[in-house]
């Protein structure tokens, strides 16, 4: 037997599933670039600066 749903979206619930799904890419892509930064400064380790070069003679 086949079943049918209807299912009705008004304009209200429409533009609040569009917000929901935009947040989540945008929670999603700020979660993985800051993920990344992490995993960069954990690999990468900071220059150190030459003792001559700051100009003091």
């Amino acid at each position: 037997m086949i079943h049918s749903i209807f299912l009705y979206l008004d304009p209200g619930s429409g533009s609040y599933l569009i917000q929901v799904i935009i947040a989540a890419i945008l929670g999603a892509l700020f979660y993985f670039k800051n993920l990344w930064w992490k995993v960069k400064a954990f690999f990468y380790k900071p220059k150190k600066k030459d003792d001559a070069a700051d100009g003091d003679i």
